[in-house]
């Protein structure tokens, strides 16, 4: 069976690497005042290309920036749409464990739609012009701005009617997506953990006791996605990966993917799905039953929150127990999330990371050719 020529690859990764002590204290310096902005970014920029090195070296073909240049998965990218601004707040969806990261609320300020730029694509042409594999980008899916907070993320003041606010925010992500397509990218990834939230039962009562139906919100998730990528260039590849909160090693969420799988494999158009499957709290792979031909599933058996490296007969055990609801063809391999969602990163070493990156890579030419 042959490897693949375009994303998803076989081997392949969620985003987020451990940041380096030398990242970690420039960030440190430039928020006390000790280097300018400017001596930061040089930093980042050294750092990046080094990271870019170590990838390429352990054989992976999809390369990120680590999200290096990032606090967070997903505040760093809302924040920066224009019509967004950001209030501290008070957490609204906890990870089990008592160290919590810093919330911060990003919230509708004005209409939203006049988008012109991002400072993101800008990160994408660096990572491109150092790499001489595929340079993959990753940004929140479109439900990040509201599932935590609904109508405190969406004052009604601003859209009394939440099927404009879905519309103008699909409409500005679709803007986002064709910025990146123009730059060259050609490999986009869609971070979607709320359909995963939707699958745990405390999650869904939340929802429900801010009086919102939360079979309708997947509706509305699904539509903005569709409309943020219904028109991208015919060879470009767009990804969602789903997971279940990824914090210093904790989570958020547990619960198998059955209330989503259809409408999630069926109904958004993307040509992937990363999926966490390294613990009980993911279920099981019946749900890949729905998985339509064409449309590839990166089971992510591998975990990234501990640094014990797994078997890798266990891994092709489980991959043979997946491929009894989707054809071996339309599986990859890859950790379960990033390593390190926001900049503190999961609680394992840098050599951990790579040592399982490199197993990932040996076992997909193992299974897969």
């Amino acid at each position: 069976m042959p490897q693949r020529t375009r994303p998803p690859f076989r081997a392949d990764q969620v985003g987020s690497l451990l940041r380096p002590a030398a990242l970690k204290q420039a960030r440190a310096d430039r928020a006390s005042g000790a280097i300018s902005a400017e001596q930061l970014t040089a930093i980042e920029d050294r750092e990046i290309e080094a990271l870019i090195r170590k990838q390429e070296a352990v054989g992976l073909k999809s390369i990120t920036d680590g999200e290096f240049r990032r606090k967070s998965w997903q505040t760093d990218f809302i924040s920066a749409l224009p019509g967004i601004e950001t209030v501290p707040h008070q957490r609204k969806v906890s990870f089990q464990g008592g160290v919590q990261p810093q919330q911060v609320l990003t919230r509708v300020a004005r209409k939203l739609g006049d988008f012109t730029d991002h400072p993101m694509i800008g990160h994408f042409k660096f990572l491109a012009a150092h790499t001489r594999e595929t340079p993959k980008m990753t940004i929140p899916s479109p439900s990040a701005l509201h599932f935590r907070d609904g109508r405190e993320a969406v004052p009604a003041s601003v859209y009394p009617d939440m099927n404009e606010f879905y519309r103008d925010l699909g409409t500005t992500y679709r803007k986002v997506v064709n910025a990146f397509a123009g730059a060259g990218c050609r490999y986009l990834q869609l971070d979607e953990v709320n359909l995963t939230y939707l699958c745990d039962e405390k999650l869904v009562q939340k929802i429900r006791d801010r009086g919102e139906d939360p079979a309708a919100l997947l509706e509305a998730y699904a539509g903005m996605i569709n409309t943020a990528i219904a028109d991208i260039p015919s060879d470009m590849a767009i990804t969602m990966h789903l997971c279940r909160g990824n914090f210093r090693s904790t989570f958020i969420a547990a619960g198998g993917y059955e209330p989503v799988a259809d409408a999630m494999f069926n109904a958004i158009n993307v040509h992937g799905y990363f999926m966490e499957f390294d613990s009980e709290r993911a279920g099981g792979f019946e749900p890949l039953r729905f998985v339509p031909k064409g449309k590839m599933v990166v089971l992510g058996l591998v975990t990234s929150k501990t640094g014990q490296l797994e078997s890798k007969d266990e891994i092709r055990r489980r991959i043979d127990e997946a491929a009894k609801y989707v054809p071996l063809d339309q599986l990859c391999l890859s950790p379960q999330c990033g390593f390190a969602s926001t900049e503190e990163g999961n609680v394992l070493a840098e050599e951990e990371q790579w040592a399982k990156l490199r197993m990932i890579v040996e076992l997909a030419e193992e299974v897969w050719g």
